[in-house]
């Protein structure tokens, strides 16, 4: 066997346990889903998670700017506009990687009148990208500990929901827990330097 066979060999084996490895991680997420979206724990609030689904379409992060520009100050305006540069960045990264991966919703199952989707792509979740994009973004601009602790709270909550509500896998949402924290962390130091 001459080297570039060797190689060959070597790359096949290495792309077949990424192949195993990814489809394990598949099945996890998979049977992770099925557990939390028929957990009777999480059954008991259901009410509250349906809410948390509906807040993370972004009413929240409206009526806190909203209050920001009626009632703060010059630098609170100009957080409002941090916020909704970080907002479409956020939105259009998940959707372009929405599009690249195509990776399909779960078997849906409808609650109540509750059935809205941007897109029939799951990974990653927009809901939790945002809501941990805008956590990360108030607990550097306005760090008082209650500030920080209600904005994760609500994130996770929002993250939870949408695997209770069997419109994103697990993964989705780690994902995009991930992508909306990783892109708030790299645009503030820019946007902020744009703006001072």
């Amino acid at each position: 066997m001459n080297l570039v066979d060797g190689l060959r060999a070597r790359w096949g084996h290495a792309l077949a346990r990424l192949d195993r490895a990814v489809e394990q991680l598949l099945l996890w997420d998979e049977r992770a889903l099925e557990r939390l979206s028929s957990s009777r724990v999480l059954g008991a609030l259901d009410l509250p998670l349906l809410v948390a689904t509906y807040v993370g379409y972004g009413y929240v992060w409206a009526a806190l700017a909203l209050a920001l520009i009626l009632f703060g100050t010059e630098r609170d305006k100009q957080n409002v506009l941090l916020g909704l540069a970080v907002t479409i960045v956020v939105v259009l990264t998940c959707q372009g990687v929405k599009a690249l991966i195509a990776r399909p919703r779960p078997q849906f199952s409808r609650r109540g009148f509750h059935h809205q989707f941007l897109t029939p792509a799951s990974f990653p979740s927009n809901h939790t990208a945002m809501a941990f994009a805008m956590a990360y973004l108030v607990a550097r601009l306005y760090p008082a500990w209650y500030n920080v602790a209600l904005l994760y709270l609500l994130a996770i909550l929002i993250g939870l929901s949408r695997v209770y509500l069997r419109e994103h896998y697990p993964l989705d949402v780690l994902g995009g827990a991930a992508l909306g924290t990783y892109l708030a962390h790299g645009l503030l130091p820019w946007l902020s330097r744009c703006a001072g």
